[in-house]
């Protein structure tokens, strides 16, 4: 690899420096996020001085201005210098996606990842050379979604996660094929909605439902659902229990991570409840005017 770069990045390899510091740069946005830097300058209507951002979040001047310093370098704070004092603000980056009021917030999958999944991956060498499942080690669990549902805290912090999810890519997925066939589809761990929602946007004489646990579908209808959607919510457990019959079934983020065993289970599963007939749009795993996609 190392002959197709230049001399002047063999001289000095900023492209791999800019590797090494990755983890700097998530650190700093985590914490910008944990701190409601961001939902401060969504709120304010002027720009801001270090000084009173600290003040409004309780936190050392010192650390805030370096803080913002960072994030404005970043691009997503801008600074100006008014008679010699910087001023921050916003930018529609940080409006957008980082607040918890942005309309596409990616708040709740920056909690996740920050609490979540970044303590799993300080310890990959270890993951690696032990061939260890770290859910079992940092979270005492080897399950992925038993970790994720310990506790109501930690479901909700999932819920959040996918939800950020889907808010950001579901557009994309429910349009990449012309779903429009399908009269009723049904999605397998639809967790918060988002997913859903998105379908029945798009495609609004699709009856949809969400079929997941009752723990998180109540969850769903508490936190998540909006005032708008017509999203059907139906409790089960699509490994251990029976299927609905639907035209087309959606996986989304389920099997990606599944022992193959497990996976080959609940794809057969789904085949024994799809509907008779053929239906074959491109790249998509599809049995019949039944089908199913699996996305992530």
């Amino acid at each position: 690899m190392a002959e197709h770069l230049s001399q002047s990045e063999l001289d000095y390899p900023f492209k791999l420096l800019e590797y090494i510091n990755g983890f700097r740069v998530s650190q700093v946005i985590f914490s910008a996020c944990d701190l409601g830097v961001f939902d401060l300058f969504l709120r304010s209507p002027t720009p801001l001085s270090a000084e009173a951002v600290a003040r409004e979040l309780g936190a050392s001047e010192g650390g805030t201005e370096r803080l913002l310093d960072v994030l404005a370098g970043f691009h997503i704070l801008e600074v100006e210098v008014v008679e010699g004092k910087a001023l921050y603000s916003g930018t529609d980056v940080s409006n957008l996606y980082l607040s918890k009021a942005g309309a596409k917030s990616l708040y709740d999958m920056i909690v996740y990842f920050s609490q979540t999944i970044y303590p799993l991956w300080g310890s990959l060498a270890d993951a690696i050379r032990e061939r260890k499942n770290e859910h079992e080690t940092n979270i005492e669990s080897e399950d992925l979604f038993k970790a994720a549902y310990r506790s109501d805290e930690e479901m909700l912090k999932f819920m959040g996660f996918m939800n950020s999810t889907w808010v950001i890519d579901g557009h994309d997925v429910v349009t990449a094929f012309d779903l429009s066939p399908f009269n009723t589809i049904i999605i397998l761990g639809g967790c918060s909605g988002a997913l859903a929602r998105e379908v029945t946007r798009e495609y609004p004489a699709a009856t949809v439902t969400v079929l997941d646990s009752s723990a998180v579908l109540q969850a769903a209808r508490e936190h998540f659902l909006q005032a708008d959607d017509t999203i059907q919510f139906q409790e089960g457990d699509f490994c251990a229990g029976e299927i609905p019959p639907a035209d087309l079934y959606v996986l989304p983020r389920i099997i990606h991570d599944w022992k193959e065993d497990m996976v080959v289970q609940l794809l057969q599963k789904i085949h024994g409840s799809c509907k008779p007939g053929v239906y074959r749009p491109t790249n998509m795993y599809l049995y019949g005017p039944s089908s199913f996609m699996s996305t992530g």
